[in-house]
């Protein structure tokens, strides 16, 4: 499982709501390693977001937490669209820019301190390598920092933001 982000225009964004088969052709039918819109956590999405909340994806579903939206928009474009694990879903360029105001401070300190391999492995953080990979950790860090920087450009660009799991 692997979670993907793509920052886009407000009028990319309706278009997508009027018609979400362009969001499968730009991300299925378009080779997006060269494109700076689009960012692929890779398997460290729900590592990343531990690092940064201290709550499994589960949790923070049942508890509405705020910082959801980093792996999760509060709106859905199309909810009988499957991108791999169900829907696209979105946040506005006002909701992006309340999610890098909400990380942007973080350090690595921070984020270290609230890596718990053993909790971690407990609660079922996917992928489920903290126990046994000893460079985890620096995955972990290195994707939180990608995720910063794309949501600083998002931001910079006054762009919405679109998340799915494939």
């Amino acid at each position: 499982m692997i979670q993907s982000y793509l920052r886009i225009d407000k009028e990319m964004l309706n278009n997508f709501i009027a018609d979400s088969s362009l969001l499968e052709d730009i991300v299925f039918k378009q080779n997006n390693t060269d494109n700076e819109n689009f960012l692929d956590l890779d398997k460290a999405w729900e590592g990343v977001f531990f690092l940064i909340t201290g709550q499994s994806l589960a949790e923070a579903i049942e508890e509405e937490a705020p910082l959801l939206g980093i792996l999760m928009g509060p709106t859905e474009i199309d909810p009988d669209q499957d991108m791999g694990y169900g829907p696209a879903t979105y946040t506005t360029a006002e909701q992006t820019r309340d999610i890098y105001n909400a990380i942007k401070g973080l350090t690595k300190e921070e984020l270290t301190a609230n890596y718990d391999p053993s909790r971690m492995a407990e609660e079922g953080i996917y992928p489920d390598i903290w126990e046994d990979d000893e460079n985890a950790l620096e995955y972990l860090l290195d994707y939180f920092d990608d995720l910063k920087n794309f949501y600083r450009k998002a931001v910079v660009e006054e762009e919405a933001v679109v998340t799915f799991l494939g």
